[in-house]
């Protein structure tokens, strides 16, 4: 299993617009073969940046999302308000624990 991480720094007063393209994402993700977990994270900090934690069985499976219409669809208003992409770094995931 590996995590992914991406901090996303937003235009100023974009953040709701990117939020929105994000959920439609995030919806589509829950539905692929191999997602496993995923958080969308605020710094409370800096209220303008966005983390994606994404967990998926595999790397393959997270390409295929990538893949996806509604994956394809949500870039162009993503792209829109960002102002800068950031980098993904990926993880492997040796431990689970969940409250449930």
């Amino acid at each position: 299993m590996l995590t992914v991480i991406t901090e996303t720094a937003l235009q100023e007063g974009r953040e709701s617009d990117w939020d929105e393209a994000y959920r439609e994402r995030a919806a589509d993700a829950r539905k692929q073969e191999g997602w496993v977990d995923l958080h969308l994270l605020v710094p409370v900090d800096d209220r303008s940046r966005r983390v994606v934690v994404g967990t998926w069985r595999d790397r393959e499976a997270w390409e295929r999302w990538h893949a996806t219409e509604t994956f394809r669809r949500t870039r162009a208003r993503l792209d829109a308000a960002t102002a800068e992409h950031g980098e993904d770094r990926w993880f492997e995931v040796i431990e689970e624990k969940t409250s449930a």
